[in-house]
Formats: structure tokens, C-alpha cells, sequence
């Protein structure tokens, strides 16, 4: 077997034409694979000095086979036999149930699925009031404010209304009429002849107590506003475009097409009227 040798005072013998032979290699324990004897022959003219000196590094060893069968592994080259890398161990991160390596799927199949379906419902559950609290959001929002809906709605105390007079409050940005209307008022609108009137309605489909009439202080003509008390029916009248109506709110001249509007409104008692 030819062998590669590596020496530091071999640098004579390279120059020379020796060929080793191997006698007995037997492998030895270290980092090495050791040729403690082995035979030379050597051809004419090669100096004596360099075949003694190839001997003495054969028996104290010096001289190590680098390569081939046999030989183990050093340390620079250990390294790309990834035999030092440590596997994660998720353990952690496992279900107790499929711990033991040895137990079959089926057998914790229960377990698992419990886990999963729990997981989905606390998962399901938060989704719905996250949602919940996005709709809220923008619920709230898109809704009025505070101060808008505190003009929602307006309280009125009667008693402060005199018979015959006509009270002017602001509701919603628009003008509010309360008329407390007379006995003389009341028999003479409820006398009116429906048929003979532009916008058809009643006395009493106007009004809830025949007493009092609340309605919108705004022409149904262009939205101008009614002067109460005037007009050649004694109830309100537009000066803009001369609309006259009668003490029921009703268009009884003019051009204005429509009946003056009646908002929702309700009594408290005998002295308090809420409207909105």
C-alpha cells in the first residue's frame, strides 16, 4: 500500500526516488494511525542518512498517516459530521395527552379534540364582542350628539299661556305655536266645511285637546314664518306671500299648499305639554 507521509525533516527524501513499503500496520489508539516499522528499499545513489533518518521517524512515530482507511476523524474535520447538533424539544409546547411517545392517536383522540373545540368557542366568542364593540363605535358615531338630542324634545307649561294668546317656543331649530284657543274658537273651527278646504282635515284630527293647538310656526309655502293672531281668519298669517290660515292651523288663502304640521307632543297633566 502506497502511503501519504507527512514529516518536518523529511524535505531530503523528497528529492529522492525511495519507496516504502508497509510491514504490519496495526492501529494504536490516539488521534493517529502509526507505522512502527516498515522495510525500505532504496535504489543506487540514495544517501544512507536520509534512509536512517525516514527509520527513526518510523519507530518513534513521527510519521502518521494523514488519510485513508481507518484513519479517524481530527478535530477540523469532525465538524462536517453534524454529530454535535441538538434537536429542539418542544415538549413545552405539547399537549399532555401526546407526551407519551408509545400511546396511539386514537386512544387521546377525546382530549384533543376537547382542547380544539374550546379553543375555537373562547376564540368565537371574542370575535363577537370585538364585533359587537366595532358596531357600537360606530353606531355612536353616526347618532347626534348631546346637545342635538337635549333640543329632542321640549317641555312647556300651560298655565303660562293666557286664553286666546299664542306662544312662540324654539324646537329643533324651527318656531313652535301654542295657541290656547277660546270656546268661540274651538265652535267656530270645528264648523268649518272640510270639503270646501284646499288640504281636507278636521278640527279635531288636528288636535288632541281641543283647548290647545300645537303646530310648526313655518309656511308650508316657502318656509317662512307666520304671524299668529292676524290674517282674515284670526289664526296666522304670511306676510311674505300673503298665506292666510285659520285658528286650526289649516290653509284657508294664499298659495301655501299644505296645512300648517303638527309634531308629536303629549300632555302631562293638566299644565305640561312635552313635545318631540
Amino acid at each position: 500500500m502506497n502511503v501519504v507521509a507527512k514529516s518536518t525533516n523529511l524535505s531530503p527524501f523528497l528529492k529522492s526516488a525511495t519507496t516504502v513499503i508497509s510491514s504490519g500496520i496495526q492501529p494504536v489508539s490516539g488521534t493517529g494511525f502509526v507505522l512502527p516499522a516498515a522495510k525500505i528499499v532504496t535504489k543506487p545513489g540514495v544517501d544512507r542518512k536520509v534512509i536512517q533518518s525516514l527509520q527513526e521517524s518510523l519507530i518513534t512515530g513521527s510519521l502518521r498517516v494523514s488519510s485513508g482507511l481507518g484513519v479517524s476523524l481530527q478535530t477540523g474535520q469532525r465538524r462536517l459530521a453534524h454529530t454535535d447538533v441538538k434537536w429542539p424539544d418542544f415538549s413545552d409546547y405539547r399537549q399532555d395527552s401526546v407526551q407519551d411517545p408509545t400511546s396511539r392517536s386514537r386512544d387521546n383522540a377525546g382530549n384533543r379534540k376537547a382542547f380544539a373545540y374550546v379553543l375555537s368557542a373562547a376564540t368565537g366568542v371574542s370575535c363577537v364582542y370585538t364585533a359587537k364593540a366595532v358596531v357600537q363605535s360606530a353606531v355612536s358615531a353616526l347618532s347626534a350628539t348631546a346637545d342635538v338630542l337635549a333640543m329632542a324634545k321640549i317641555e312647556v307649561k300651560l298655565n303660562a299661556i293666557p286664553e286666546g294668546k299664542s306662544a312662540v317656543f324654539k324646537w329643533r331649530g324651527k318656531p313652535l305655536f301654542i295657541r290656547h284657543r277660546t270656546e268661540k274658537e274651538i265652535a267656530k273651527e270645528g264648523a268649518v266645511d272640510v270639503a270646501a278646504l284646499r288640504d281636507p282635515q278636521t278640527d279635531l284630527e288636528r288636535v288632541k285637546d281641543p283647548k290647545w293647538l300645537v303646530v310648526l310656526g313655518v309656511c308650508t309655502h316657502l318656509g317662512c314664518v307666520p304671524i299668529a293672531n292676524a290674517g282674515d281668519f284670526g289664526g296666522y298669517f304670511c306676510p311674505c306671500h300673503g298665506s292666510h290660515y285659520d285658528a286650526s292651523g289649516r290653509i284657508r288663502k294664499g298659495p301655501a299648499p299644505l296645512n300648517l304640521e303638527v309634531p308629536d307632543y303629549e300632555f302631562i297633566g293638566d299644565d305640561m305639554v312635552v313635545v318631540g
